[in-house]
């Protein structure tokens, strides 16, 4: 259903993509940004599941500035070196690459963002520093709270887990407090990365039920 493409971004940088589209016209464009894992199979498998929905999906590879194709899997040993591409984020860079794939998708129709982990952070900051987008969706993004003084300029929802022991729900709170306009959600017993269907903290009920309320948002707001 995918295939892998090249962006060019804004200061001349070109970056590996995987992109996946309907069988039939797509009725709308999203974004998927991923975790620190790359554009590995989990992130491949979102593209295409959002594709099955009728969506045109696009997935920057982020990483490419640091290391080209970069894609990992799960264990404590691969988590550890994914670790190190965040340990001093590029933002500026990261937004040029996102909005790189906004571009490459904008012809479709509205273009939508989701991202998961490191991803739902910079769709949150995507949300209020890109054009192009007209909805956005952040999975318990990490440093979500730090920008939560920036607003978003499109309609925006979050999810998070009540387990997750690397966003605690006082953060969660910092955001909802500033953040009024945007729409939280919070999962019980949820862990971090519980959307993802390929780790041990893969929680099928609080992914299906963020997974319909995504989807729904994305109806409501990606019409053309």
């Amino acid at each position: 259903m995918g295939q892998d493409l090249t962006l060019t971004a804004s200061d001349g940088f070109q970056l590996g993509a995987y992109r996946a589209d309907p069988a039939t016209a797509p009725k709308a464009a999203i974004v998927v940004i991923q975790e620190i894992f790359g554009v590995n199979h989990h992130i491949r498998a979102v593209c295409d599941r959002y594709a099955a929905k009728g969506y045109a999906a696009i997935a920057p590879a982020i990483f490419d500035r640091s290391e080209r194709n970069f894609q990992s899997g799960y264990s404590p040993e691969e988590v550890a070196v994914a670790r190190k591409f965040i340990a001093n984020p590029d933002w500026p860079a990261m937004l040029r690459d996102t909005q790189a794939a906004i571009d490459a998708v904008k012809g479709v129709g509205p273009v939508g963002i989701v991202g998961f982990c490191l991803g739902g952070s910079v769709a949150y900051a995507a949300a209020t520093k890109l054009s192009g987008l007209t909805a956005a969706i952040g999975y318990y993004g990490g440093v979500i709270a730090r920008f939560a003084d920036d607003k978003p300029k499109v309609p925006t929802m979050l999810h998070f887990g009540e387990k997750d022991t690397s966003i605690p729900l006082t953060d969660v709170e910092t955001i909802r407090s500033k953040r009024p306009d945007v729409e939280i959600f919070v999962y019980p017993g949820a862990q971090h990365g519980f959307s993802c269907d390929e780790r041990a903290s893969y929680d099928k009920a609080s992914s299906d039920l963020a997974g319909e309320r995504s989807l729904a948002f994305f109806a409501k707001h990606l019409k053309a």
